[in-house]
């Protein structure tokens, strides 16, 4: 009696359901979502291990000839911060531009010459002391690898550049006593610069970077002027360039844009 009451049951529900289904509007699905353009802000602090190829040497034309050779070079390290807007092109590509200071390095240098050294001295000296800073300017790009976890690995270039200055430049002889100071000059060159590193996304507006860069910044020369008056020398630092590791931090104008709930049913007829 069961089977014949089931039997009964599906035969009379099946038709019915057929023409509920066919009085249904067919699904209707979210459309895709882009990924959305963004401009961000940003900001960096971080610090660089300035090197330099050499200090060149650049005697005054009007000086007798000396075989004054520079002998040992030190220059310290740089702190530096940078700001800056960017456009986010797509979930790869991403381009920004952006201004930094970097602080005083303290350098040192020194030279022999034996060329009127005045006797028993074999050998006389002069020690230079100073300071180099810079303004720089980059238009970078970079491309994101791919994202795991909320981690970003990255690439990236830039070009622009650097405004070097050469400050508290002075001069003392040994054993001469001589003694001399130079102006502080500002020099611009070329600059660019290789990028490398993590970004994390701490919510869809703000994501944190560390990141290593080579920075070269090109040259800065300078001349000392001798107390009680010569004709002045003058030395360059050719191709400053620094090692550079930063932190810093992206702020997105627009996080990601979400597919809304599907519209309304249309109602029935």
């Amino acid at each position: 009696m069961l089977k014949v009451i089931v039997t009964a049951f599906f035969a009379a529900a099946v038709p019915f359901a057929s023409a509920f289904a066919a009085d249904m509007p067919p699904p209707v699905m979210p459309a895709p979502v882009e990924p959305v353009s963004s401009w961000y802000l940003r900001g960096d602090v971080g610090v660089g291990a300035l090197h330099a190829d050499g200090v060149d040497y650049l005697p005054n034309p009007n000086n007798n000839p000396n075989n004054f050779t520079i002998q040992s070079v030190g220059i310290g390290d740089q702190a530096f911060l940078n700001a800056g807007i960017g456009y986010e092109v797509n979930n790869w590509l991403r381009l920004d531009v952006t201004g930094e200071y970097r602080t005083k390095a303290g350098f040192n240098f020194w030279g022999g010459y034996t060329t009127a050294c005045p006797n028993p001295y074999a050998q006389c000296l002069d020690v230079y002391n100073g300071y180099i800073s810079s303004l720089v300017f980059l238009a970078n790009a970079y491309i994101d690898i791919g994202t795991w976890y909320g981690v970003t690995p990255f690439i990236g270039a830039g070009v622009g550049t650097a405004g070097n200055q050469m400050s508290g430049f002075s001069d003392v002889g040994i054993p001469t006593g001589g003694a001399g100071t130079g102006p502080t000059v500002t020099e611009w060159n070329l600059a660019w610069a290789i990028h490398a590193g993590l970004s994390y996304a701490v919510s869809e507006n703000l994501k944190l970077e560390i990141a290593y860069r080579y920075l070269n910044l090109g040259n800065v020369q300078g001349p000392i002027n001798c107390v009680g008056g010569c004709n002045p020398d003058s030395y360059r630092w050719h191709n400053l360039d620094a090692q550079d590791v930063m932190i810093g931090f992206r702020w997105m104008f627009n996080g990601p844009t979400f597919a809304g709930p599907p519209p309304p049913l249309p109602a029935r007829g």
